[in-house]
């Protein structure tokens, strides 16, 4: 894999995250209270032996950076690397980035000095865990000029995602974004071709994107010189390609998730407490996800009730209950509290004893839940002040709201908190 160069698209501003990216680019954004969103393809492309890895993006990318730098450090030995590449305006380049295609345009001259065979190109939102060695493998295997990794779709969600169909050699032939009625069933395939089972193939006749491709440097080059006013892989650069082009689907039959979206990004942060194993697991020796090391203490629970939740490390729990949650890093919960089907990205600090006694004896805040507080189907962006006997519970049951002044948004019936946000004690949201 020393002849792959992979190149992460860390997306735009990230609006179908926020608020979760108004201080971070979405890459940066946490996951299972541990971990942040670039963890997962970069982790992929080191287990498959990929060390020469670019990440692009262009909002609020300082969180992402200090990340990066911190947690990825390869051996001076070694060729390998994990930079970001944020947009920049030059002579030939005066604008930011117009879309996916258009980033990896405006960085071209560097991608085309590495002397590689192929471009990996990944996307910085998805949750899944792939040996990309097989996918550049099944590329090579059928002098493909551009390969595509899709996934088989059912009836229910094949309307959500871009759908392609294939001849009997595993060639694309066609495409169409988001079919509906005749133009949905008109892209029903033989799934089997790809390796599905008769039954398998019954049960999803159609298949998706993920938004992940392999090229062949050159034909890459050309197609972004070429093609100036194409703007975007999925939409653009890839339906064009295919008559010109051997185009090839390589089958993904794992869990794979996009989380662009908060409902999907909540979804996928619960589903890690699921019983007796969650959809995707962390606990994977062969192929772990790695991120930053912050050598904390170990967790202290006083006289707590949690069932079916995870606990990342430097927690200090009190007499609370906590069900169906995933509690982040360095997080604080004081007494009578509950917390259900919730996510707690922690902090970023600890804010010492004194000072949060300080705190409650001025009529402020400290951080962390404060006692008797009461927390359901909420996401707590870090460093939240959350006071005493507050209660973050939806009861109007909204689905949507945007209350930037009093520090939280409602998005598919998800509270979320922003970060470092203060919530008054008393508070009934």
């Amino acid at each position: 894999m020393k002849s792959v160069l992979a190149i992460i698209l860390g997306g735009g501003a990230g609006t179908r995250l926020y608020p979760l990216t108004k201080f971070r680019a979405k890459p940066a954004v946490s996951l299972a209270g541990k971990y942040r969103l670039i963890d997962i393809p970069v982790s992929n492309c080191i287990n498959s032996e990929i060390h020469k890895i670019y990440v692009l993006t262009q909002f609020n990318s300082a969180s992402l950076n200090r990340h990066i730098s911190r947690t990825y450090q390869f051996s001076q030995f070694t060729e390998g690397f994990v930079e970001v590449l944020a947009a920049q305006q030059t002579p030939d380049s005066p604008s930011w980035f117009q879309g996916t295609a258009d980033a990896v345009r405006q960085y071209l001259w560097l991608f085309d000095s590495w002397n590689v065979e192929d471009f990996l190109i990944l996307s910085g939102d998805h949750l899944y865990r792939m040996d990309y060695s097989l996918f550049v493998g099944r590329h090579r295997a059928t002098n493909a000029d551009i390969t595509l990794s899709v996934v088989p779709m059912g009836v229910k969600q094949a309307s959500e995602f871009g759908l392609m169909k294939i001849d009997g050699t595993g060639r694309v032939i066609d495409f169409y974004e988001k079919p509906k009625g005749d133009a949905l069933d008109a892209m029903r395939v033989d799934t089997t071709v790809l390796g599905l089972t008769p039954d398998q193939a019954k049960e999803k006749p159609f298949i998706a994107s993920m938004g992940i491709y392999v090229f062949k440097k050159q034909v890459l080059i050309d197609l972004l010189r070429k093609g100036l006013e194409q703007t975007d892989f999925g939409k653009e650069i890839i339906p064009g390609s295919a008559r010109d082009h051997n185009v090839q689907a390589y089958l993904f039959d794992g869990y794979w998730e996009d989380i662009g979206t908060i409902d999907a990004f909540y979804q996928a942060n619960l589903a890690l407490t699921l019983q007796p194993q969650p959809p995707f697991s962390f606990y994977h020796e062969d192929a772990p996800i790695y991120t930053r090391s912050r050598y904390l203490p170990p967790n202290k629970l006083l006289d707590c009730h949690i069932t079916e939740s995870t606990i990342t490390e430097g927690c200090i729990l009190k007499n609370c209950r906590i069900h169906h949650s995933v509690i982040g890093l360095r997080q604080r919960v004081n007494a009578d509290c509950v917390i259900q089907d919730s996510l707690l990205m922690g902090a970023d600090f600890y804010e010492p004893l004194s000072e949060s006694s300080q705190q409650l004896t001025q009529g402020k805040v400290p951080i962390g839940i404060g006692e008797g507080s009461i927390i359901r189907r909420a996401i707590i962006d870090k460093n939240a002040r959350i006071g005493a006997n507050v209660q973050i519970v939806n009861k109007d049951h909204i689905q949507e709201a945007e209350r930037e002044d009093l520090g939280f948004y409602i998005r598919s019936g998800i509270v979320v908190i922003l970060k470092n946000a203060t919530i008054a004690d008393g508070t009934v949201i």
